[in-house]
């Protein structure tokens, strides 16, 4: 019996000392975090300066250019901002299209870029159709539609054509430009002997370019 006495007690001591580091481990794993959750804040994590973005089709050739002075990419949202921006759209079978403004924002997996301040897109003419000229406060131009609308009051010049309003759309690719809320409407004398002035009282006012 006294030779069995101390390996009890040793065992015992052997359990309480595993017993007591278990529970210290166990603490300092609870009180404090190892990795704690990163903060979801609104924040860029990269940047790049006098930059060039160009999208291309299938076959290689250019649809869709941005630049700008300083690009700004957030990961809450995966959007980019650019300073002093300039989109150019070159659909095919389509005129060349140029926007410019103080600020652009482009999200939603880079299907959507609003500009704002100072925003004009300017469609270049060509020989079946005049220039066209739309700014606003704020612009939102979808690349993969060539569509440019704005809900903010507007100031379409096409040719000798003026129109401000309050919103706007125009698609590219069918050349339909729709005006609402007109509030007022000018037509050159020679337009007006070939196409009838567009009535003012109506809500929308719809020109085909």
């Amino acid at each position: 019996m006294r030779e069995r006495g101390p390996t009890l007690i040793a065992v015992l001591l052997l359990c309480a000392l595993v017993g007591g580091t278990w529970w210290a481990a166990d603490y300092a794993q609870r009180a404090i975090p190892i990795d704690p959750p990163a903060r979801v804040t609104h924040e860029p994590d990269s940047w790049a300066t006098d930059f060039v973005m160009i999208q291309t089709d299938d076959e290689g050739i250019p649809r869709n250019r941005l630049e700008g002075v300083t690009l700004r990419h957030y990961p809450d949202d995966d959007s980019y901002e650019v300073d002093n921006v300039r989109a150019v759209g070159q659909q095919p079978d389509a005129p060349v299209t140029i926007a410019t403004g103080q600020l652009g924002r482009m999200d939603e997996n880079s299907t959507r870029i609003t500009i704002k301040g100072n925003a004009h897109v300017r469609r270049l003419p060509d020989e079946a159709h005049a220039p066209l000229d739309v700014t606003s406060h704020q612009l939102v131009i979808y690349p993969e539609t060539d569509v440019v609308e704005t809900s903010y009051p507007a100031r379409v010049v096409h040719g000798n054509h003026t129109m401000n309003g309050i919103g706007m759309r125009y698609n590219n690719h069918s050349q339909q430009l729709k005006v609402f809320a007109a509030s007022d409407v000018k037509v050159s004398g020679q337009d007006m002997r070939n196409r009838r002035k567009p009535d003012t009282n109506e809500s929308t006012q719809e020109a085909q370019p």
